[in-house]
């Protein structure tokens, strides 16, 4: 129903979490200069366009990094190949923001072309539901939920079609019985 596949596989651990980890701690050097790391936080995976996202995030001083590992399977349990990584420091951080119901992080990973000349982004937002009892996250653009996500430990992954025809994308948290509990848009709201 949605362009992006559900979560595949657990959070990583054992030695794929270490292999995910020496490649996501090589790229947080290289892009933000950050050296002195905390624990990675994983969030759960999603496939798109041939390609799988797993999103982490850890403490930075001052902040956090944030950003993912990316690989290609030919099919299920085949090698991994064509293994990519991005990251970014951010000084925003829940504890710095007790009012957040969602600390939410997100990258660009592609560009969509639509009829008429119209363009988006394709979006990659993970985060963590910082109100309890939340169970499936969405994100929505304008009146159309785009994508969502079970909830693995109050964290989710989400790819969606993003600044299109004037819409952008809001994430949406619900309860077990579909009651909607948070919301938050990836931008900040101008007054």
């Amino acid at each position: 129903m949605f362009a992006a596949e559900p979560p595949q596989e657990p959070l990583p651990y054992g030695r794929w979490g270490e292999a995910l980890a020496e490649r996501f701690l090589d790229t947080v050097v290289k892009e933000t200069s950050e050296k002195d790391v905390g624990g990675i936080t994983w969030f759960p995976d999603r496939s798109f366009d041939g390609r799988t996202y797993v999103p982490a995030t850890a403490s930075a001083a001052d902040g956090e990094v944030c950003g993912y590992v990316s690989y290609r399977r030919e099919h299920e349990g085949a090698q991994v190949t064509d293994v990519v990584a991005d990251a970014y420091f951010t000084e925003d951080t829940a504890e710095a923001n007790p009012d957040w119901a969602l600390d939410l992080s997100d990258l660009e990973i592609g560009h969509w072309r639509g009829s008429q000349g119209r363009r988006g982004k394709v979006t990659l937002v993970w985060g963590v539901a910082l109100v309890q009892n939340g169970a499936v996250a969405t994100s929505e653009l304008g009146p159309t939920t785009t994508d969502q996500c079970e909830l693995v430990e109050d964290r989710f992954t989400l790819i969606s079609l993003d600044d299109y025809t004037g819409d952008f994308i809001e994430v949406r948290l619900y309860g077990p019985r579909g009651m909607e509990l948070a919301k938050e848009s990836l931008y900040e709201e101008t007054e």
